[in-house]
């Protein structure tokens, strides 16, 4: 299983030998397998030891300090951002938390072509909602990993409290790069502009198709934060679908065309989660603890932007339609993404190693379609080091 050339230059100055052979095998499998169940892992661990010893070998790669995501992970993150986010000054970071059956786990990724890269996570011993140190905790290494670049941080209701919004604004105070934000509202959440009354967001009465933007308010009855700015904003009615409630949307940017898109770009990260759990690896399945669970996360990581860049790569070469159908009719919407296009074109190149000489029998017994066969080979070639 090769590694990225970004991953792999680094990984050496962390891992021995060994190590970086477990890894490249754990990562085949999570491509291969689609878990990340340790005991299917070690069941499919192709050394040849005995089961428990199998099982025990992965366990103690899990716990290695040397997989720590400062010292690991963020220099990858660094190199990936160099490389795919060139001639971009501004990167859009979401923070998002999903409950994964037992599993309560904080994320912080930027916004990557409609999907987005996790940068930081944390594993919350609790069930429920993230609190403001929980959510600063995982915002400051990010501040620090990403100081060269003006950053708009984006949150749906779960980040809606003012205290998290005015730390921010004390820290774009000394940051050497502007940093913004859109946190979404409850619209139950009292403002007040000017020497006007206290309402609730509510009464702004926003209806669909309809937009509101707000400058210089107080936010909540709670006083000492200071002026933000809210962008109201209600979708039309699109194929008799309505939005149940509006968006408004706490924000240190000024502009209310700005603040909508950049808002709406936030489902990316929805996409990575589905990515991560049924749609690619069953993340959700693992019952691993806390350390182990956080570097079964890394492992995904790793695989999860190396299809995503993988499936970039795929797309610029032009071969595509050899892993999905380019269009489908009454379809606006592109059908596969770059993550899904790198996974399943490393898988149908996998397949090819393992059924060779099967698949070279098929060929044999049609041979008026050899010059399809010839391109296809072809194909498959260029797609094994794009």
């Amino acid at each position: 299983m090769k590694l990225l050339p970004l991953y792999e230059s680094h990984i050496k100055l962390c891992l021995t030998e060994a190590q970086i052979q477990t890894l490249k095998i754990l990562i085949w499998l999570l491509t291969v397998q689609k878990t990340v169940k340790i005991e299917r892992l070690a069941a499919c661990f192709p050394l040849p030891i005995q089961y428990e010893s199998r099982r025990k070998h992965l366990q103690r790669f899990l716990t290695l300090s040397s997989l720590s995501l400062p010292l690991f992970w963020f220099p990858i993150v660094q190199v990936i951002i160099q490389q795919e986010f060139k001639d971009r000054r501004r990167l859009i970071v979401t923070l998002d938390r999903t409950q994964w059956k037992n599993n309560n786990i904080l994320v912080i990724a930027v916004i990557y072509k409609k999907r987005a890269i996790p940068l930081y996570w944390q594993v919350l011993n609790k069930r429920g909602s993230s609190n403001l140190s929980e959510q600063q905790a995982i915002i400051k290494p990010i501040l620090r990993l990403l100081k060269k670049y003006e950053l708009v941080l984006l949150g749906d209701r779960e980040f809606h409290g003012v205290e998290l919004s005015y730390w921010l604004k004390t820290k774009n105070k000394k940051s050497p790069s502007p940093i913004y934000f859109i946190f979404r509202q409850k619209q139950g959440t009292h403002f007040k502009k000017h020497k006007s009354k206290q309402q609730k967001l509510s009464a702004l009465g926003i209806v669909p198709g309809t937009k509101v933007f707000l400058s210089k308010i107080n936010i909540t009855k709670k006083k000492g934060f200071g002026y933000f700015n809210l962008a109201a904003y209600c979708q039309r009615k699109y194929k008799n679908k309505v939005e149940k409630e509006p968006w408004y949307l706490l924000t240190n940017l000024d502009n209310l065309e700005e603040v909508v898109q950049i808002y709406r770009s936030r489902m990316g990260i929805e996409a990575m989660f589905k990515d991560c759990k049924s749609g690619g690896y069953n993340l959700e399945g693992s019952r691993a603890n806390n350390q182990r669970l956080t570097n079964l996360i890394l492992l995904i990581a790793l695989a999860y932007t190396a299809s995503v860049i993988k499936g970039k790569s795929i797309k610029n070469s032009g071969y595509q339609k050899y892993i999905a159908r380019l269009s489908e009719a009454q379809r606006n919407s592109r059908r596969h993404s770059n993550f899904w296009l790198g996974l399943y074109g490393n898988l149908w190149i996998i397949a090819w190693d393992f059924l060779v000489d099967i698949i070279e029998n098929m060929m044999n017994l049609t041979p008026h379609k050899l010059p399809h066969y010839q391109r296809g080979l072809k194909a498959m070639s260029i797609l094994q080091i794009a």
